[in-house]
């Protein structure tokens, strides 16, 4: 629990990288139940809104400026709740209206190594609900005993995700329901194609969907992009940006979303046809910001779109074919397997979709904010 020292205030938390994200997670015991009160607290801890956080632990860059929110599950079926969020380094705001799936790979291991789980075997598996959207997922991580006879996480293994270095334990996430976590259901506009106008680049065809993450699929050569630029390429281009981003605030109205120029969706996703023997290239901004590789919840999105004919995806989509393809997402850093289980009565919906990520502990301790980050 939160400890004064001084001037500053003690908080526990543990540091921990989530697929390709990295950042503090906490009980949410630990924290203000106000919820300004709260996001005060964690704006400190970040060191937001200096573009450095070089006052916190935040990482400068919207992948390590990121927060996990750990509870004990309060509803039926539900082992552990956990809330999101997202600040950007330079914001002084804390965004819990998106989701995660990267964070989400740290969430039971957080909860194991805090007690708020109990480990249940060689492996153990718990029902974690993501607050901020509603979704449920399946997470299943590995458990052994060490020579004690007391059970542990294991972060060791031979999994190997692209965009982190080495091989780790994996982690197994199998998504229950993630159709219209934001945007309230797959397809926002009840189309798989939709043609927008936007000011200086006139019509544009546009994918909309939303399978776990609001996405905006659009073709890279329409926008005057290849689909395989350098994410620093693509942060370089402030004509490309800037065209990325008008037709972003159109869409985001398209979508039912409103003005989401505060906001951190929906992401945009370039794609094109794949170049490394993959399924689809994509290049991904988050918003604004060229994202390393892919969001695990934007691959699935992205997979997603690649099954649904008409798709601006599925276009450009090579070699996918069965009722539980696996879709090779290429990225700037990899690739990012997804496998789908469609409905053998319509080959449209999807119903399932799973997929493998890793997740490492960090650092356990306290992180100090000023006692003007105030608690009550």
């Amino acid at each position: 629990m939160p400890v004064d020292a001084g001037s500053q205030t003690a908080i526990p938390c543990l540091l921990m990288r989530g697929g390709t994200s990295r950042g503090p997670f906490f009980d949410e015991r630990a924290l203000p139940a106000d919820a300004a009160a709260r996001d005060a607290v964690l704006l400190a801890a970040l060191g937001s809104p200096d573009e450095r956080q070089i006052d916190g632990i935040g990482g400068a860059h919207p992948l390590t400026s990121k927060v996990g929110i750990v509870a004990p599950g309060t509803r039926p079926g539900v082992d552990v709740e956990w809330t999101f969020g997202q600040i950007q380094p330079g914001g002084e705001t804390v965004d819990v209206t998106a989701n995660c799936g990267n964070m989400l790979a740290a969430v039971l291991p957080f909860a194991l190594e805090t007690g708020i789980v109990e480990p249940a075997g060689e492996t153990t598996t718990a029902r974690v609900l993501t607050r901020n959207t509603g979704m449920i997922a399946e997470i299943t991580v590995r458990t052994p005993a060490g020579a004690d006879g007391t059970r542990h996480v294991d972060y060791a293994g031979q999994a190997r995700i692209d965009g982190v270095p080495g091989t780790a334990a994996p982690i197994e996430i199998g998504f229950l329901d993630t159709a219209g976590s934001v945007a309230g259901s797959l397809l926002p506009t009840g189309r798989v194609r939709d043609t927008v106008e936007v000011d200086g680049l006139g019509a544009v065809e546009v994918t909309l969907i939303d399978n776990g993450q609001p996405l905006v699929i659009v073709a890279a050569e329409r926008l005057g992009a290849t689909g395989y630029e350098t994410p620093a390429e693509i942060d370089a281009d402030d004509a490309l940006k800037a065209r990325v981003e008008a037709l972003r605030l159109v869409c985001g109205h398209a979508m039912g979303l409103g003005d989401v120029g505060d906001r951190n969706y929906p992401k945009m996703t370039l794609v094109a046809p794949p170049a490394r023997g993959g399924s689809i290239s994509t290049r991904s901004l988050i918003p604004r910001v060229a994202h390393q590789s892919i969001g695990v919840l934007a691959a699935v999105t992205a997979a997603t779109a690649c099954v649904l004919e008409g798709s601006v995806a599925h276009d450009v989509a090579r070699g996918i074919t069965g009722t539980e393809p696996t879709v090779s997402v290429e990225h700037p850093t990899g690739e990012f397997s997804v496998t789908l289980g469609l409905d053998p009565d319509d080959p449209q919906r999807v119903v399932r979709s799973a997929l493998l990520r890793t997740a490492r502990l960090l650092m356990a301790g306290d992180v100090f904010v000023p006692v003007g980050a105030k608690f009550s």
